[in-house]
């Protein structure tokens, strides 16, 4: 640790996280179907592109919270996941997948089933037909629609089976498109949480995926505006944010004279913004600041970044600590002295949107630097719950990180008003309230 976090007052506890544990907490049984609650009456199946994966960990805790507040969840991937994280075996159990066999053999058993779901299907059938002539019955988006509609077949199969009374899908792309068929086959209603991506690049019959659902939802008003924009009716549209549900811990104070220790996260891909943080390093390495950079993740571009590093001449200055399970992730952490996301719009447009990994720095009263792009700004709040910088500006983001460096008032002022924000605001307890509102899920008994 670096000799401004030595003075203890860096990083201040947060009180939110004690009322937070207490919501949370509900007493658990395990059954043979679901290990969660006893008496369970209300059946949820959870869709999203893969369950559970390594880097969309808000999906699966999101899933154990509906859990722990008494409800059956069915867990349904579309693929099977390229890298599962470790620690969720006993989820990756009993995760159904979508793709799992053939295209032959899917789309034969897909449509050996359709006669089962009676009336149901022949609304589902126009609503796949007006979507592709929407989509242009020439394009490939078309041809991916009506596979999808099978998958629909196989999702709604697998609902009828398991009694679901109500599904929910995270991403409002390909997901999306499966449940709003499945839903029709069924009779069953659906919600659907979009990130980001997923509108602003993949938005495709996004006006038609709102209209069918029972209510769409979102992480930030940065995506309300857009959808909004779009001509999506407001009454139709929700914000709820991805929880965080971390526990915040003391921190050991650093030793004089050691350098400041700066942290990022992510998938190691444009958008991320991890070169834009090394060049920032040597900045400030060359200001004469004694500051380290610890990267984890993995991904594509790693092998540029360790170029880059080296190029710049950082040697030991950056270490590259690979991929964490999300059960490292707060021992991680707990070795920073600030964490920083360098996000920007990446060449095809594709951007963050709320990354949950800001929200769990935040929780952890980690002083925190990111940069003015799509939602960010509703977390990290300049100069009030962290600090912000222009994307793709080293230089910007090498002068907010300086700040930090220089003031243990400003690190201890922002780590505690970040851990109280994110937790108001973007907390597990409350944001799942706000789902199991939008699912509207009749009483049973």
């Amino acid at each position: 640790m670096g000799l401004q976090a030595a003075s203890g007052s860096g990083h201040a506890p947060c009180p939110a996280h004690a009322c937070q544990a207490e919501t949370d907490r509900v007493t658990m049984v395990s059954s043979p179907s679901c290990p969660v609650a006893t008496e369970l009456k209300q059946v949820v199946a959870y869709l999203a592109p893969e369950i559970p994966s390594l880097s969309a960990t808000f999906v699966y805790e999101e899933l154990h919270a509906v859990e722990r507040r008494g409800l059956r969840v069915v867990p349904i991937s579309v693929h099977r996941p390229a890298r599962p994280a470790a620690d969720q075996a006993r989820l990756s159990e009993r995760v159904r997948v979508l793709y799992d066999t053939h295209p032959a053999r899917f789309a034969l058993g897909a449509l050996l089933s359709l006669p089962r779901f009676g009336p149901g299907l022949f609304g589902a059938l126009g609503q796949l037909a007006g979507d592709l002539v929407a989509c242009g019955l020439l394009k490939p988006a078309s041809w991916k629609l009506a596979y999808q509609f099978l998958a629909g077949a196989r999702l709604a199969r697998l609902m009828q089976d398991e009694g679901c009374h109500h599904l929910h899908v995270h991403f409002a792309h390909v997901p999306a498109q499966i449940a709003m068929y499945a839903a029709a086959l069924s009779g069953l209603p659906f919600t659907v949480t979009a990130h980001a991506n997923d509108i602003f690049e993949r938005g495709l019959l996004l006006q038609r995926k709102a209209a069918r659902a029972k209510r769409f939802l979102t992480i930030s008003e940065h995506n309300l505006k857009y959808l909004r924009a779009l001509g999506i009716p407001p009454a139709q549209l929700s914000l709820v944010r991805c929880g965080v549900s971390f526990s915040p811990r003391s921190r050991p104070a650093g030793a004089a004279g050691q350098p400041f220790v700066l942290g990022s996260l992510g998938r190691m891909v444009e958008k991320k913004g991890f070169d834009v943080l090394i060049e920032t390093l040597a900045r400030l390495r060359a200001e004469g600041r004694a500051v380290v950079l610890r990267l984890a993740g993995d991904g594509p571009l790693r092998p540029a970044l360790e170029a880059q590093a080296a190029a710049l001449g950082l040697g030991e200055a950056v270490r590259f600590d690979g991929s964490l399970s999300h059960e490292q992730v707060a021992d991680w952490m707990n070795a920073l002295d600030s964490f920083v996301l360098a996000c920007k719009e990446d060449r095809n447009g594709d951007m963050d949107g709320i990354p949950v990994v800001l929200m769990e720095a935040m929780s952890q009263s980690l002083p925190v630097v990111s940069t003015r792009l799509s939602g960010i700004p509703e977390l990290v709040m300049h100069e009030q719950s962290g600090l912000l910088a222009e994307p793709a500006d080293a230089a910007d983001l090498a002068r907010q990180i300086a700040r930090l460096i220089d003031s243990d008032a400003l690190r201890a002022q922002l780590g505690r008003d970040g851990c109280q924000h994110v937790m108001a605001e973007f907390g597990m307890a409350q944001n799942i309230d706000r789902l199991l509102a939008a699912f509207a899920l009749p009483r049973h008994g």
